[in-house]
């Protein structure tokens, strides 16, 4: 069954190799791709419908019904703000929606504190050949789609 991923945040869609961390470059932890955000604060939501697996402020996994999950890292080297600026709006556990709100973060905040605000957006252990419609170089909105997960 196809899924579409849904961007968590507005921005500029780039490839999974432009993000300045090797675990996401490398597609260490599953291939995706990375929207470098545009604007100030503002709601990260969530990929697809599921469930919250994990949950910090500068990162969350959504699990799927059938078993897919998604991270969503708002930024690189982000954890070092140990959640300064961040706002959950979610619990560990909790059931979302496609398009929820689920952390308040502000990218230019990030950028103002020395780090990237790039946001990777990763298949968790999916191989790369089931990732299809990974478009860089076009503008997303909140809840956009951002490429189709095929099982």
């Amino acid at each position: 069954m196809s899924l579409s991923i849904l961007s968590p945040v507005a921005g500029r869609v780039v490839a999974i190799t432009e993000v300045p961390d090797p675990v996401f470059a490398e597609a260490m932890v599953g291939p995706g791709i990375a929207v470098v955000p545009s604007g100030g604060r503002a709601d990260a939501v969530a990929p697809v419908d599921g469930t919250v697996v994990t949950l910090h402020p500068h990162a969350f996994v959504v699990a799927t019904e059938d078993g897919r999950a998604v991270l969503v890292h708002l930024g690189i080297d982000t954890v070092k703000e140990k959640g300064e600026g961040f706002t959950l709006h979610v619990v560990k556990g909790e059931a979302v929606r496609a398009g929820q709100p689920v952390v308040g973060w502000d990218p230019e905040a990030v950028a103002a504190a020395g780090y990237s605000p790039i946001v990777p957006v990763v298949g968790l252990d999916a191989p790369a050949e089931v990732l299809a419609d990974l478009e860089p170089g076009r503008e997303v909105a909140a809840g956009d789609p951002l490429f189709t997960w095929s099982d």
